[in-house]
């Protein structure tokens, strides 16, 4: 559990193999490539192999075809070193070019088919007049118009009473009213443009529509039953198409993939005359992976060099993590990256936060639940969330047994106790008043260790990077170390065992001596690099460095304080589920019951949600802000890129 020890990697040829380089570098998945450009700009003479991306345009409109076919394709992987890049072109524009015209058949029938429906409603509401069709559309004088009318604009044909029209409506249905207009030859333009402003929607009777309504209507079924077979038999088509092109087209795909990648993986590539080369990083267990991976091209050296040992590149980090601690990672990662020299903070994540969240709310029932939500979420949604669930969930069962609560019943596990224990009765009553206060100092030393732990974890970074001024004089190094433990160490034994250690030579030497320090951190740190100690002047940095040594103090109280909220949070969780079983004793029978589940379902949702973040909160401020920056860079492997 711990940062992965990285190696430096070259990989170098003649420029004309490099696209047998490339065919195997864009696989790994273990490499960390560098951009050329980090080269090319410190060495004259030295290029980037980065060119236009000719396989782009046709992937970008390869994937438009395949959108717009609806065309589900296989995975079919491809490592050809030869293509014909205009072959897959002609080949699937003339694909689409069937697709289209069939396409485009079927949505005019499609939109026919609409017509004709929309006229056999028109002439199945005039079915009931005995007139001719050919008759009633060849009056000269009397224009007709049968369409539909939005129902809210029906109720607005009182505004235009004055107008020469005559208006009929048929049929209703939630939308529109299916409807006729009659006007004059002389007013047909005026009448037309007081329905257009109504969103009248004209319905045109076909003009192979002859002789009565009824007989009409027989007619737009027939040619619309023979315009459905054609649609079949078109989409049929269309089907078939899919099938006869399905395999080609994958292998395109598959091909124009790996040629697009093949091109993008050229930004790594550095020109030298006539070699080239590709610089990155592989985890130093992957090292004779990558080297069997290049065996059989004899042309390809590989140089293996040691992680620092390009000043111009820094290497990434990457975290490997055992099963309890790798799902914390997704906490690590909301803060920053670890550098690649640092500590690796998952697990110190991982073993802290679930301690402080099952202590926090611990229940031995409500554990249990969060265990089996983790569990699902994790195995059916695939979230990371579920399996941090999980390990806390266990950490609360625990926590829970302690204190004796199942789903807030505080004598469940009372047998237990008595048979393992000899107890009558759970060893620690949370409420009680005789533990709150021993509950909060207990909070307070959690902290106190903790911050304790993170100062240890800063120096032993500060050492391993030799920022010895940070190291000696910060307050997260050995002057501030000692000020805080020097304190904490009094208090317990001077308040709480009564062995008054608070004298002159105590006080001196190992509280205002390191305060001191903290206090010339930047002098004596410049004093350590051959520096003046005060270039401003001792006046300007005495007023600065005043305000900043209290803010410090003031920053090891609140660190301290913050703690406190590990006590308040057990409180709460008691004092929350004991109301809650107080209402069940007041209630009874199977109201009791679901006042019970209802209540243990609002404090998991509510108090599990608030503690999760007050943890994590602690992670961060208390602890993340003493020894981790997050200025790392992650690993990117080059198919993650």
């Amino acid at each position: 559990m711990a940062i992965a020890k990285m190696k430096l990697i070259n990989i170098s040829a003649e420029k004309e193999y490099l696209d047998d380089v490339l065919l195997k570098f864009v696989d790994l998945d273990y490499f960390h490539p560098e951009p050329a450009v980090k080269f090319i700009d410190s060495v004259h003479g030295l290029t980037s192999m980065d060119e236009e991306n000719p396989v782009s345009e046709v992937l970008s409109r390869f994937k438009e075809i395949c959108s717009d076919m609806d065309l589900d394709l296989p995975e079919i992987t491809m490592r050809e070193k030869e293509y014909d890049l205009n072959g897959m072109k002609k080949y699937m524009n003339e694909i689409f070019h069937r697709f289209s015209d069939a396409k485009r058949i079927a949505d005019d029938l499609k939109t026919v088919i609409q017509e004709n429906k929309d006229a056999l409603v028109t002439v199945k509401n005039i079915e009931s007049i005995d007139l001719n069709l050919d008759d009633l559309f060849a009056c000269k004088y009397v224009k007709f118009r049968f369409g539909r009318l939005p129902l809210d604009s029906v109720a607005k044909l009182r505004y235009y009473r004055n107008r020469p029209f005559a208006f009929k409506s048929f049929t209703q249905d939630d939308t529109y009213s299916w409807c006729v207009y009659m006007t004059s030859e002389k007013y047909e333009g005026d009448v037309d443009n007081v329905f257009s402003s109504l969103y009248f929607e004209r319905i045109r009777i076909p003009d192979f529509v002859h002789g009565t309504p009824e007989r009409a209507a027989e007619t737009l079924l027939d040619e619309i039953e023979n315009d459905e077979k054609q649609v079949a038999h078109v989409e049929d088509v269309i089907t078939k198409l899919k099938d006869e092109c399905r395999e080609e087209m994958a292998r395109i795909k598959g091909e124009l993939e790996f040629l697009d990648r093949t091109f993008v993986a050229r930004k790594y590539v550095v020109g030298l005359g006539q070699r080239f080369s590709i610089t990155g990083f592989v985890d130093a267990a992957d090292v004779e992976r990558l080297k069997a991976t290049f065996h059989n091209l004899k042309e390809v050296e590989i140089e293996v060099r040691p992680a620092h040992s390009d000043k111009r590149l820094d290497p990434p980090t990457k975290l490997k993590n055992g099963w309890f601690a790798r799902p914390f990672i997704m906490f690590v990662e909301m803060y920053g990256i670890p550098e690649y020299d640092g500590i690796d903070p998952v697990p110190i994540v991982a073993i802290i936060y679930s301690l402080l969240f099952g202590l926090m709310f611990g229940d031995v029932g409500q554990g249990l639940v969060v265990i089996i939500v983790g569990a699902l979420l994790s195995r059916y949604k695939k979230m990371k969330l579920g399996d941090i669930m999980v390990r806390i969930g266990i950490f609360s069962m625990l926590f829970g047994f302690v204190f004796g609560s199942v789903f807030g019943n505080e004598t469940m596990l009372n047998p237990l106790y008595h048979a393992l224990l000899g107890l009558n009765e759970k060893p620690i009553e949370v409420m009680s008043s005789n533990f709150i206060l021993p509950l909060l100092m207990i909070a307070v030393g959690i902290g106190v260790v903790l911050n304790l732990f993170s100062m240890m974890l800063n120096m032993i970074l500060q050492y391993r990077k030799k920022n010895m001024g940070e190291f000696w004089f910060s307050q997260n190094g050995v002057a501030g170390f000692v000020f805080y433990a020097s304190i904490a160490v009094g208090v317990v034994l001077n308040v709480l065992l009564g062995i008054p250690v608070f004298n002159l030579f105590y006080i001196l030497i190992l509280i205002v001596l390191p305060l001191v320090l903290v206090f010339l951190k930047e002098p004596l740190t410049r004093k350590l690099q051959h520096g003046k100690m005060f270039p401003e002047g001792f006046g300007a940095f005495f007023v600065e460095g005043f305000f900043e040594l209290f803010e410090i103090c003031l920053s090891y109280i609140t660190n301290t304080i913050s703690y406190l909220r590990v006590g308040g949070f057990v409180l709460s969780h008691a004092g929350m589920m004991m109301a809650v079983t107080m209402i069940m004793e007041m209630s009874g029978g199977l109201v009791a019951l679901i006042i019970g589940v209802f209540g243990n379902v609002l404090v998991m949702c509510l108090e599990g949600l608030v503690v999760g973040i007050q943890v994590l909160r602690l992670q961060f401020y208390e602890m993340f802000s003493r020894y981790f920056n997050g200025n790392g860079i992650a690993f990117t492997a080059l198919k993650e890129d």
